[in-house]
């Protein structure tokens, strides 16, 4: 089997997972949609459960890929959290579901080994939201209200529920418009947790 022809195997079972769920997808689905004997599938994917650990392998290295080129490209953390939030509204024009939000969907159904790597995936996307949202309280000098952990999870969890929530309702005019909120109000309460110290001597309020 090519590299290529895996690269197309990796792709469309990746498009069906995102679509139709990891259960409901078959070996059939992906040799009609390619044009290939599921034995050829079967001689570089032994099973479906191996399929499925190199496809969430292979999309977290991608995404480590696709944070590096971010960081990369802008050194504000803030725009970094903004360019992380569009990678939803591209897989939403795709009309797909986010891969973790696909897969966290039957957790329970799916094979020991895929729930592991799920759990993997979105702590791969938390510990990157919790590191860029720290670096933007350094850069800014915020003291913040809640742990950076903590508003990572509201982040993540805000774009992962606007996703099944326009799978199911249909686009919203502004998809991002939770994520975005939240946002802009970790700024407002950071600057103001700021603002509020005081110094012990003269009473002054200052960021530190």
């Amino acid at each position: 089997m090519s590299i290529s022809t895996r690269a197309a195997l990796l792709k469309v079972a990746e498009s069906q997972m995102r679509s139709k769920g990891y259960s409901a997808f078959s070996y059939a689905d992906l040799a009609a949609t390619i044009g290939i004997r599921k034995a050829s599938i079967h001689h570089h994917f032994p099973t479906k459960e191996c399929l499925g650990q190199e496809l969430i392998k292979d999309s977290i290295n991608r995404f480590d890929a696709t944070m590096r080129s971010i960081e990369e490209d802008d050194q504000d953390p803030m725009k970094r959290l903004q360019a992380f939030s569009r990678l939803f509204v591209i897989s939403a024009n795709e009309g797909l579901l986010p891969l973790c939000g696909a897969l966290a969907a039957e957790m329970a159904a799916l094979p020991l080994s895929l729930q592991v790597l799920t759990r993997a995936f979105f702590e791969t996307q938390l510990d990157w939201l919790e590191r860029t949202i720290s670096e933007a309280a350094i850069q800014k000098g915020w003291l913040l209200a809640k742990p950076a952990k903590s508003y990572a999870f509201m982040l993540l969890s805000t774009l992962e529920g606007a996703s099944f929530i326009d799978w199911t309702l249909g686009r919203s005019a502004d998809p991002l418009a939770g994520f975005d909120y939240l946002l802009d109000s970790l700024e407002r309460s950071a600057v103001k947790s700021c603002r509020e110290i005081k110094h012990p001597i003269d009473h002054q309020t200052s960021c530190v």
